[in-house]
């Protein structure tokens, strides 16, 4: 079997949401008979017609459509270029989508796709991560698949939610990352994984963190430190039960996010730790984010703005330190 990239898991997903349920429907800038920024949508339009439709250069009216048109009993996704810009549609998102539920008692199921994170070159518009933002809302759903598997049952199940869900795919995944299958054990939204079990110390991470933090526990069992690594899968739900009982299990704790350090997921986890389960701490937890500026352009500047193998290693060694 040829190997099945991230992207590819997202564009079958939307496939097979089409064909199976007539109320899905593709929204969003050129995502038609140019297939989408990154090719998420290409040849949907040619198999769907009338269902995979360009949008307007207008994020606040793609958004307000989708919200109008899942009210009266569609099932939208909506692609988002780039994840930044989806700041256009905030009110939308927030203050309608995210609200209307509770206001009237009736769903606003729809899914919005944010292309998130940095990739070399990328710069400061097109390279945020928007999860901690969405999250501090109630009534969104906020998920970060970082596996192919993830990258098509999230989408899947996403959509199938009779909430809105912001759907956050990472760009470095697109084609660097590549299985066998996009077929595996897939969990419920909110229900984070261990995808390396260990005992010396716990990294929490999600997005496409988890594989610098995977590395880095591989790199450290060389040398007999076994690090577990938990994925979040989603940060609205948070599993807190899980890190929980990983920390339980370890003692020691690093939480690792490519978004900005000021607030974030990072830090509501090491909250939700240090609040309810100080007692199973051995030493501070710790946390290792993005630099605190804007996304640098350079390649070389990029890759020192964000946590890496390198540096995530070493925040590891600090932590068994202490």
């Amino acid at each position: 079997m040829a190997e099945v990239t991230y992207i590819d898991a997202i564009r079958e997903a939307q496939h097979d949401l089409l064909e199976k349920d007539e109320r899905v429907f593709i929204y969003g800038q050129d995502v038609g008979k140019f297939g989408g920024a990154f090719k998420a949508t290409q040849g949907l339009q040619e198999k769907f017609p009338g269902r995979v439709i360009d949008a307007p250069i207008s994020e606040d009216a793609m958004i307000a459509m989708a919200v109008g048109a899942a009210v009266e009993g569609m099932r939208p996704i909506i692609e988002m270029q780039f994840a930044d810009f989806s700041s256009v549609g905030f009110n939308q998102l927030v203050n309608n989508a995210g609200t209307h539920f509770y206001r009237t008692g009736v769903p606003v199921p729809i899914t919005v796709r944010l292309p998130s994170g940095g990739t070399a070159g990328s710069g400061p518009f097109h390279s945020q991560m928007m999860e901690a933002i969405y999250a501090h809302y109630p009534g969104l759903v906020v998920v970060t698949p970082a596996t192919v598997a993830d990258a098509y049952a999230m989408l899947m199940e996403s959509a199938a939610l009779d909430d809105p869900v912001l759907y956050c795919e990472h760009k470095f995944l697109y084609r660097w990352l590549k299985a066998d299958t996009m077929k595996g054990d897939p969990l419920p939204i909110g229900q984070a994984r261990i995808v390396h079990p260990g005992k010396h110390a716990t990294v929490v991470a999600y997005s496409a963190m988890v594989h610098e933090a995977l590395r880095a526990a591989e790199e450290l069992a060389t040398e007999g430190w076994e690090i577990e690594v938990v994925d979040l899968r989603s940060v609205k739900p948070l599993d807190t039960d899980t890190v929980m009982a990983s920390v339980a299990r370890t003692g020691r704790l690093l939480a690792v996010g490519e978004a900005f350090p000021w607030g974030g997921v990072t830090a509501e986890v090491i909250s939700r730790v240090a609040s309810e389960g100080f007692h199973l701490l051995d030493a501070p937890p710790q946390r290792i984010n993005a630099r605190d500026t804007p996304v640098p352009y350079h390649p070389n500047l990029w890759r020192a703005h964000r946590p890496t193998l390198e540096s995530i290693q070493a925040a590891i060694r600090n932590l068994l330190s202490l």
